[in-house]
């Protein structure tokens, strides 16, 4: 497995981790009012879900690039 392989791998499981701590704070009482009230979630489901998305997109793309090079 390569170093890239390995990086890939982390910031894929620090991306889900993201993932699920933002779906999380979104089944949140106050998260769900405000997000009722104002159509949009509180700002930190909304970081965490963006990092969380950032990062599994990173780590897709550097398992697929660790793979590419072989």
């Amino acid at each position: 497995m390569t170093q890239t392989n390995i990086i890939g791998l982390v910031v894929l499981a620090l991306g889900a981790v993201l993932l699920f701590f933002a779906w999380r704070a979104s089944q949140a009482p106050m998260d769900q009012m405000s997000e009722a009230l104002t159509g949009r979630f509180a700002g930190n489901t909304m970081w965490y879900l963006l990092g969380g998305v950032v990062a599994v997109v990173a780590g897709v793309g550097l398992l697929w690039r660790g793979n590419a090079r072989g």
